[in-house]
C-alpha cells in the first residue's frame, strides 16, 4: 500500500481519487511514498528514503527544494493550467480597479458614513476624485504566454483592448491557443514602448528576481499600470516605489503583500487571491493526485519540474523505472547490463532535462533482484524501482 502524507488542506475531490485499497492519505503518515502540497514550506523537512514523488496542488514551486530532490531521485510535479481561469479572472478585475479606483471609492464611502455624514449628499462631488480611465481601446501588455497569459490575452481581445505579448520560450501549444490578432513581440521593450497596462505571468527563478526594475520600468509608457499576479520578488520594490512616485507606474496591483508596500500611495494590494477559487482548489487537487498516482503505479512522469516528462505505454511483464545523470552512454549501459544478464527489453522510453535524465524499461519477464541490483550500482544511476 502507497502512503501518502498531505501537507495543507488538499480537495477532498482530489484525495477521492486515491483508491482506499492502494492508498493510505493523511497528514500524520510517516515514512511516506508520496507528499501532497501547496504552500507548505518543505526546504527543511527531512525526506523518508522511500518517498518517491511531491506533488504541488499549483503551479510555483519555490517552497520545494528541488535540487535535493533530484539529487535523491525524488519527482516534483505541478499543475500548470489547473488554476489558469482562476488568474485569469483576477487579471481582469485587476485591471478594473488599478483603472478606477473602485478600492479608495469604497472606502471613502465608508468613511463618510463613518463620519456621520450623510452619504447621499456627497457622492456627486466626491466621485470626482476616484475617476480613471475605461480599459477598452487600450492596450495590454502580457509577459509570459503559458497557460494563464495566454488566456489572459485572448480575453482582453474580446474586451476590445490592443493586446501584445512576449514570451521568449513560447511552446507550440500556447502559441497555437494565442488569437492571431495578438502581437507577439521578440523584443519585451517594444511591448514596454506601447502598453498602458501590464501584467506579468512567468515563473520566479534567480534569472528572473528584479526583471522588473528600474531599467525596464524607464522603458514604459508614462502612467501605466501594473499587474503582478506571478510572484512578488520578480517586482523590485525600490524601483517599483520610485516610479509610483513619480507617476512613471499610475497603478501597481500585486497579490504579493508585504508592510512596505502595502503603505505606498496607488498600490493594492490582495492576500494572494489568485487561485483562491474552490474550482481551482478542486482542478489543481485532481491534476496533482493524477499525475501522483501514475507515477507512483506506472512509473509515468507528467508535468514534472525537475525531471523530463516521460510516458511510455504498459507492455511486458515487469516495469523498470531508472533516474540518471544525463551524461553520454547512459542508455546503453543499461540496455547492455540487461541483455548480459539475459533480460529481454520489450520497450523503453528515455528523455533528459538538464542534468537528469529518466529511462523507462518494460520487461519481457521477471528479473531477479540481482539485476535490479547491477543496474542500481551502474555509474551514475540515482534511482531504480520496477513496477510489476
Amino acid at each position: 500500500m502507497y502512503r501518502i502524507k498531505t501537507f495543507n488542506k488538499i480537495s477532498p475531490v482530489g484525495l477521492s481519487r486515491f483508491d482506499p485499497d492502494l492508498y493510505s492519505v493523511g497528514d500524520d503518515l510517516t515514512c511516506e511514498d508520496g507528499i501532497l502540497v501547496r504552500s507548505a514550506k518543505l526546504q527543511d523537512y527531512e525526506f523518508p528514503d522511500n518517498l518517491l514523488g511531491i506533488a504541488r496542488a499549483g503551479v510555483g514551486v519555490n517552497n520545494i527544494p528541488l535540487d535535493r530532490c533530484s539529487q535523491a531521485g525524488i519527482a516534483v510535479f505541478n499543475t500548470p493550467g489547473a488554476n489558469a481561469n482562476a488568474v485569469k479572472e483576477l487579471v481582469l478585475c485587476a485591471m478594473l480597479i488599478g483603472s478606477r479606483d473602485v478600492d479608495g471609492a469604497i472606502r471613502w464611502v465608508r468613511q463618510q458614513v463613518d463620519a456621520g455624514v450623510d452619504v447621499t449628499t456627497v457622492v456627486e462631488k466626491g466621485k470626482s476624485a476616484f475617476i480613471g480611465p475605461e480599459i477598452y481601446k487600450k492596450t495590454l501588455g502580457v509577459i509570459g504566454l503559458g497557460a494563464i497569459g495566454s488566456l489572459v490575452a485572448n480575453l482582453a481581445l474580446d474586451l476590445g483592448m490592443d493586446v501584445y505579448g512576449y514570451d521568449p520560450f513560447l511552446s507550440v501549444d500556447s502559441a497555437l491557443r494565442l488569437d492571431r490578432h495578438i502581437h507577439v513581440v521578440q523584443d519585451i521593450h517594444e511591448l514596454y514602448k506601447r502598453a498602458d497596462y501590464i501584467t506579468i505571468h512567468i515563473h520566479f527563478t534567480p534569472k528572473t528576481e528584479k526583471m522588473i526594475n528600474e531599467k525596464a520600468i524607464a522603458s514604459m509608457k508614462r502612467g501605466a499600470r501594473f499587474i503582478n499576479l506571478a510572484r512578488g520578488e520578480i517586482v523590485d520594490d525600490d524601483a517599483m516605489l520610485a516610479a509610483l512616485d513619480t507617476g512613471k507606474v499610475a497603478t501597481y496591483v500585486t497579490d504579493f503583500p508585504n508592510n512596505r508596500i502595502v503603505q505606498a500611495p496607488h498600490v493594492i494590494a490582495m492576500p494572494h487571491l489568485g487561485a483562491s477559487t474552490p474550482e481551482s482548489e478542486q482542478n489543481c487537487a485532481v491534476m496533482a493526485v493524477d499525475q501522483l498516482r501514475d507515477y507512483l503505479e506506472n512509473g509515468n512522469i507528467r508535468n514534472s519540474v525537475n525531471l523530463p516528462n516521460v510516458t511510455l505505454e504498459r507492455s511486458g511483464v515487469m516495469r523498470m523505472c531508472i533516474i540518471h545523470k544525463n551524461i553520454p552512454a547512459m542508455l546503453a549501459s543499461i540496455t547492455t547490463l540487461l541483455a548480459t544478464d539475459g533480460v529481454n527489453v520489450e520497450n523503453l522510453s528515455n528523455k533528459s532535462k538538464g542534468d537528469y535524465a529518466y529511462t523507462l524499461v518494460d520487461l519481457g519477464s521477471k528479473v531477479e533482484q540481482a539485476v535490479i541490483n547491477d543496474v542500481t550500482h551502474l555509474p551514475n544511476v540515482i534511482r531504480v524501482r520496477v513496477i510489476e
